[in-house]
């Protein structure tokens, strides 16, 4: 018979606490990773901005991609259609009758899988290079620095030039890479510099005294700190992608395609867009879409600058935290009660 509970109670509290803490983790966890971002990103206009910009164009990839549009062909209607002219064709044709809205909708696949390739391969490398040399420095650092100093002497546009004639690539996420193939070095070269900066902080110093490994004060000391300026290099080599593209599609550099919006321009500048009104459309059209994807980057970039900046995300998540700590205080003594 036992009449002391306080043994049970004990056990029983421990793994309440156990469970409190666990979920209390979770909680922290998706806050720290889901919640904030989300709010700091939603609280700016640009953002909000540039995310309607850019799912506007994945939705044209996904319309392309379904099947959702008739595909591009000549002669598919009367030639020279302006733009509204024709609803059945509303950004008009072209001077072999093809529609241009179809031209348009059935490269954007191409050009976000070219653009995401290319702005992930440079700033994906960089951050390697530039973080491994930066903070291990001596040797490593050196050699490292030595390389991407190599790279940077190498003039970007033949280079690009010489790999697409050699290899002619078709695949557009090849593509991306090729056109930013040593883009990452000046980025690589910059990261370093300012991770020579944070590994003498406090925070970095403490956990090496602490015997916690490289790699995981690399990913949770370091690069958390140079996340904004690699997020804008990543817009910055996206937009790079973009105009470096079409300009050497334009130029008949890369592989023929006749679904890209440099081809596109190259047939239109050829076919005299640039001097006939009544084909002016042929022309703006991809231009309007070229700067229309470069805009929603520069918007996105700059929202998620903000998002991490963990002043900006304190500063203004502050708020809410402070109600949901009333909120389980209140919670708490009702319990107690």
């Amino acid at each position: 018979m036992v009449t002391d509970g306080a043994g049970v109670d004990w056990r029983g509290s421990a793994s309440s606490s156990v469970t409190v803490t666990r979920a209390e983790r979770l909680r922290e966890f998706y806050e720290e990773t889901v919640l904030k971002p989300m709010l700091v990103a939603w609280s700016d206009s640009r953002t909000r901005l540039g995310l309607l910009i850019i799912g506007f164009y994945v939705s044209l990839a996904l319309v392309a991609v379904l099947g959702l549009w008739r595909a591009p062909s000549t002669s598919q209607a009367p030639r020279y259609l302006t733009l509204f002219e024709n609803m059945q064709y509303p950004l008009g044709t072209t001077a072999s009758g093809t529609d241009l809205a179809a031209l348009i909708i059935h490269s954007t696949p191409d050009i976000l899988l070219m653009v995401t390739s290319g702005g992930l391969w440079a700033t994906g490398i960089a951050v390697l290079v530039g973080t491994v040399a930066g903070y291990k420095g001596g040797s490593v650092g050196r050699a490292l620095m030595s390389i991407s100093d190599f790279v940077m002497a190498i003039p970007g546009l033949p280079l690009v030039m010489i790999l697409a004639i050699t290899f002619n690539p078709k695949n557009p996420i090849l593509l991306g890479i090729v056109i930013n193939i040593n883009y990452w070095a000046g980025l690589g070269r910059s990261i370093h510099s300012q991770v020579l900066t944070i590994r003498e902080n406090n925070y970095v110093e403490a956990s090496r005294t602490m015997g916690v490994s490289t790699p995981r004060i690399i990913l949770k000391d370091v690069i958390p700190n140079i996340m904004p300026y690699v997020t804008v290099n990543f817009v910055f080599a996206a937009r790079y992608v973009v105009f470096a593209s079409i300009g050497l599609f334009f130029l008949g550099v890369l592989p023929y395609s006749d679904q890209n919006w440099g081809v596109t321009l190259n047939f239109a500048y050829n076919g005299g867009a640039l001097f006939s009104w009544s084909a002016a459309h042929w022309l703006l059209v991809p231009m309007a879409a070229i700067i229309g994807l470069s805009v929603g980057l520069i918007l996105l970039g700059q929202g998620m600058d903000r998002v991490f900046n963990p002043r900006v995300r304190t500063r203004l998540t502050g708020e809410s935290e402070s109600t949901a700590s009333a909120d389980e205080k209140d919670t708490g003594m009702t319990e107690v009660l």
